[in-house]
């Protein structure tokens, strides 16, 4: 079996680069899927629709043709790995965690120790927690054995 792992939530690192480094070092049997993790391209994805009247509209029209793509991603992967940084706020991960939790399909957080508190809930639905990129590769590891 081929797996699919669905990589959500922070863009600013390379924690992505990482887990399919090491999948690939490892010889896993997984493929890689992940929503636009260009910043810029991701808020203007709707914009070819037409030029809304505000940024909210912008925003709310990009969001829905992003969607399309990260709705269709999650609900094909076997497993999802979020991430959640510590520069920014990932309500977009944190919403990926709740649809993954409500499809059931698995998902492994990866985050330091000093969010535990906030993201406890989402910690609590997920099957593990990682803390570095090399975990997650060892979780990879066992389950695809």
């Amino acid at each position: 079996m081929i797996w699919t792992v669905y990589l959500s939530g922070e863009i600013h690192t390379d924690w992505r680069e990482q887990i399919a480094a090491g999948a690939e070092a490892a010889g896993l049997p997984v493929e890689f899927t992940s929503a636009n993790t260009d910043h810029e391209s991701s808020d203007a994805a709707g914009d070819f629709l037409g030029k809304p009247e505000s940024n909210f509209w912008r925003d709310h029209q990009s969001s829905k043709v992003n969607a399309i793509r990260t709705k269709t991603l999650i609900e094909q992967c076997d497993l999802a790995v979020i991430r959640f940084g510590d520069k920014y706020k990932q309500w977009n991960a944190a919403f990926d965690a709740g649809y993954c939790a409500a499809m059931g399909t698995p998902y492994i957080t990866l985050h330091d120790e000093d969010i535990v508190h906030p993201l406890k809930e989402v910690d609590a639905a997920a099957m593990a927690w990682a803390q570095t990129p090399e975990q997650v590769v060892e979780l990879l590891k066992y389950v695809t054995a």
